[in-house]
């Protein structure tokens, strides 16, 4: 990053999954469609810098931080984002399933809770069960109070056969995609940015598809047909992605990539280089062609070995780079060092902010923000995958505190 400290004046677009620009709506209507302007006090009041508890004060608003993050420019802190869609709705008193079902009351809780806790909010979801529904099998939605996300009742494909008869879904109709195009048209309508929920990952995608110990034993004995479940998620994808691209625009969609199931702890580095990594190449050389500006790029879990691979990757342009999500397991200073181009984002272990005392949030936190504001393009503070729904409150309060006692700049 520069050493200009502030990007205030700055013109150039924050394309984002991350949300903080004034929102034109009244928190107090229970309707997120209803005309804008009835409240503008109750409105704008979230877009101010803010003093929380006794924090310090921070200088810019969240989209300034976020748009200063994005150019290459030195925000005043680093920025935090709740990775926690689940987490939002149980704050505010929504059941976690509303994040699947109900647009608007996803967009609330995660607005809410982003205000509650001072920082950089999404706005969208997703879930890592993506593939089964969409392509005909069943899920259900989290009941008990330790689920965060849909899960598999059963799997599109339970035979050679049915993947042999397996087709495209009609891309409009599949699955969760009407509702996170509710989630994005919703995100326009309020002037967000419009993120693509679709899960951008082949490999878990087509694991969930087939079932994910069926697609491991066919890895090993029958490659063909791991690779025809691969093809048919990757083209899913691509089809859904045109379809955010044509309803909004490229310069306007941020959409999310993801390696999952290809960690180490699933796959050997050569079959991540085998069954991951030529569909992740036309992920990404897709992004480059159709000329979307925004990229969340996670990478979940143990992928130390995978990590020379993933580099050969495109990661976007020193311009608009990608930013790069990394678990627990990925030493953020090895992280930094290996992607210099990209804004790191990450890395404090889930368990330890459901489990661990204040005090032991507090401090790894500071360990990952330490590290994280040595990144030259910019660092946003994360967990390293999504923060758990009953995670105790104060937890992710003390990540706030710690965020500024060490994440200024100055």
């Amino acid at each position: 990053m520069t050493d200009q400290f502030s990007a205030r004046g700055s013109s150039a677009p924050s394309p984002v999954l991350l949300a903080g620009q004034v929102l034109e709506w009244s928190l107090g209507s229970e309707n997120l469609n209803s005309p804008a302007g009835s409240a503008d006090q109750e409105v704008r009041r979230m877009s101010l810098p803010r003093c929380v508890g006794g924090l310090r004060p921070d200088i810019m608003t969240s989209a300034e931080r976020m748009e200063a993050v994005m150019v290459g420019l030195r925000p005043d802190r680093v920025p935090f984002n709740l990775f926690g869609a689940g987490f939002s709705a149980r704050n505010v008193g929504y059941p976690v399933e509303v994040v699947y079902t109900d647009p608007q009351k996803c967009l609330r809780a995660q607005l809410w809770t982003g205000e509650q806790f001072g920082c950089e909010p999404t706005t969208g979801t997703g879930y890592a069960s993506y593939g089964a529904y969409e392509f005909g099998g069943e899920i259900r939605m989290p009941r008990s109070r330790w689920e965060s996300a849909p899960s598999i009742v059963r799997p599109a494909v339970e035979s050679e056969e049915d993947l042999e008869k397996l087709d495209l879904p009609d891309v409009k109709d599949a699955g969760m995609i009407p509702t996170l195009m509710g989630i994005s048209k919703l995100q326009e309508r309020l002037g967000l940015p419009i993120s693509c929920g679709i899960s951008g990952d082949p490999a878990t995608n087509a694991a969930n598809m087939v079932d994910v110990n069926r697609f491991c034993r066919w890895m090993v004995k029958k490659p063909e047909l791991a690779h025809r479940a691969l093809r048919l998620s990757t083209d899913h994808i691509i089809q859904a992605w045109d379809y955010w691209i044509e309803t909004f625009g490229a310069e306007r969609v941020s959409v999310g990539v993801y390696v999952t199931i290809g960690a180490n702890q699933i796959m050997s580095p050569k079959q991540f280089e085998e069954f991951v990594i030529p569909y992740q190449v036309e992920l990404h050389d897709r992004i480059r062609d159709t000329g979307i500006k925004g990229a969340m790029f996670h990478i979940c879990g143990e992928q130390n070995l995978n990590l020379p691979m993933i580099r050969e990757l495109y990661l976007g342009t020193r311009q608009t780079p990608f930013m790069l999500s990394f678990g627990h397991e990925v030493d953020l200073d090895r992280a930094i060092e290996m992607f210099p181009d990209s804004i790191i984002c990450g890395n404090v272990e889930p368990q330890i902010i459901q489990n661990g005392t204040p005090q032991r949030v507090y401090e790894v936190t500071r360990i990952a923000i330490e590290k994280g504001k040595s990144a030259p393009r910019g660092f946003i503070l994360m967990t390293g995958c999504d923060l758990p729904p009953m995670a105790p409150g104060y937890n992710v309060w003390t990540m706030r505190k710690a965020v500024s006692d060490f994440g200024f700049y100055d």
